[in-house]
């Protein structure tokens, strides 16, 4: 899939990393080196932060970065709000990082004085990277639009001229990017948002404009943490799906008598939906996938919104096995509170656990509550068929739990998008009273298997779920 820039076959470009990984990742490895870049939002949404974050990172000593302040804040309150950041150093205060306030000058000499600034600052420091905040200000100073428009082309010269990568920062409106004179001038923009929800702010970061670059579109969740930016890339799906040889040993499932009606068991890498009522014994079915994996020696990562570890080990606990002991083996559990949650933020917690853990087992417990922290149904289907894709071309085999109610029949009938995720989808179900067990389970669906279509007699015991045979209900 081809990304937004404008470009086909991507040339090697010197990058700015940003000192965030995943928002290295949205631009393809960070902003292309010697670039005029604008970084705009409404006050308070983390401009002046990722500014910083910035700086300090790219920081070595070998020329120093250079941050601005013209009108917007008092220096002495930016130093202030900054040391509460991690990222923030001391020793490189002594000349790697240098802030000046040219507020005065602006006030005094009229906003040539910026330009001046500059042109020493290139001529006598050549600094690495250049940050002024906010150049938005800087308008309420000029004469005219035109005045302006002379600054920014001049700025613009100089800067093209030398080798700084520079960040122009404002409170920018959606609507400045074509009213505004450096817009035009600028190599790269960046937009950041603070949407109020129902329960909460969210934040977004959009890469408007990257020239002579790809970048991935779209909006991407991110915090504001003691470390600066937090970024969770918008996932797509993989570039190219087919790019990979499917699976095709079997896994085992983890239920006694599952593997034997699936013909062995999940394909490697495939999707299975476990669909059911609340009390027919989802939670259960997923543990006994996640752990009957660990005991093979394969690492198994188990999401879930309803209980936290502590309570979810007392949950594994009584399945008769020691939770601390599988966890030293491979067992992986990672918890969201659904009141919180943030699809893109658990996604990218997710796959950076995949990867730097070898975890090729997930179970995601459940994705009603996923669904929730979703902005519409329509995205939640697209993200999670991007989800199971990422997971076919990693190898990694997934359970997905999905809340069902019982219909007329006692069949529980998922919605037909979620159903056109899986490869497999599992039916449990309550059938109170009925000989011998109460509970059942039915193979609706599993592609490329033959298997039997009958709901079978189930039960929970210490060890886990336990599909009866003909045989063994005698």
């Amino acid at each position: 899939m081809r990304e937004a820039g404008g470009v086909g076959a991507e040339a090697p470009v010197e990058r700015v990393s940003t000192g965030q990984a995943e928002l290295d990742e949205i631009l393809h490895g960070g902003f292309p080196a010697h670039s005029i870049n604008i970084l705009m939002g409404a006050p308070g949404t983390g401009k002046t932060i990722l500014a910083e974050q910035m700086l300090f990172h790219n920081a070595d000593g070998d020329r120093p970065v250079v941050f601005l302040s013209t009108l917007s804040e008092p220096l002495s309150k930016v130093l202030t709000y900054l040391q509460r950041f991690s990222f923030y150093d001391a020793e490189k205060m002594l000349g790697a990082v240098v802030y000046e306030d040219v507020g005065g000058g602006l006030l005094e000499h009229g906003i040539g004085h910026l330009l001046e600034r500059v042109k020493t600052l290139v001529k006598e420091t050549q600094p690495k990277l250049l940050v002024i905040d906010s150049f938005k200000a800087v308008h309420e100073l000029a004469s005219s639009p035109a005045e302006m428009r002379r600054l920014a082309a001049e700025l613009a010269g100089v800067l093209s001229a030398s080798d700084v990568t520079t960040f122009l920062v404002g409170e920018y409106a959606t609507g400045a990017v074509s009213e505004h004179a450096e817009f035009a001038v600028a190599d790269g923009i960046v937009e950041l948002s603070r949407d109020r929800m129902d329960k909460r702010d969210d934040r977004h970061i959009r890469v408007l404009k990257l020239r002579g670059s790809e970048y991935r579109e779209g909006l991407h969740a991110f915090r504001l943490t003691r470390d600066g930016l937090r970024v969770y890339p918008r996932l797509v799906s993989p570039p190219v799906p087919t790019a990979y040889v499917a699976g095709v040993d079997r896994v085992p499932t983890g239920v006694e008598g599952l593997d034997e009606m699936l013909a062995g068991g999940l394909w490697r890498g495939s999707a299975a939906l476990v669909l059911g009522a609340a009390g027919a014994g989802k939670t259960t079915f997923g543990l006994g996938f996640a752990l009957a994996a660990v005991r093979r020696g394969e690492p198994a990562l188990y999401l879930n919104f309803q209980e936290n570890p502590t309570q979810l080990a007392r949950t594994i606990s009584a399945l008769g096995v020691e939770p601390e002991d599988y966890r030293r083996q491979g067992l992986h559990l990672q918890y969201a509170s659904p009141v919180e949650l943030r699809i893109d933020a658990v996604m990218v917690d997710l796959f950076r656990a995949i990867r730097e853990k070898g975890v090729r087992h997930v179970v995601i417990d459940a994705l009603d509550d996923l669904s929730l922290a979703a902005t519409s149904k329509e995205r939640f289907h697209d993200y999670m068929y991007a989800v199971v894709q990422h997971f076919a071309a990693a190898g990694v085999t997934s359970v997905l739990i999905l809340e069902g109610h019982t219909g007329p029949g006692r069949g529980v009938e998922p919605d037909a998008r979620y159903s056109a995720l899986s490869d497999v989808l599992i039916e449990l179900n309550l059938a109170p009273g009925e000989p011998p067990t109460g509970r059942t389970l039915r193979v609706v669906k599993a592609r490329g298997t033959h298997h039997p279509l009958d709901a079978r007699p189930m039960t929970i015991e210490a060890g886990g779920i336990r599909v009866l045979t003909r045989s063994s209900r005698g």
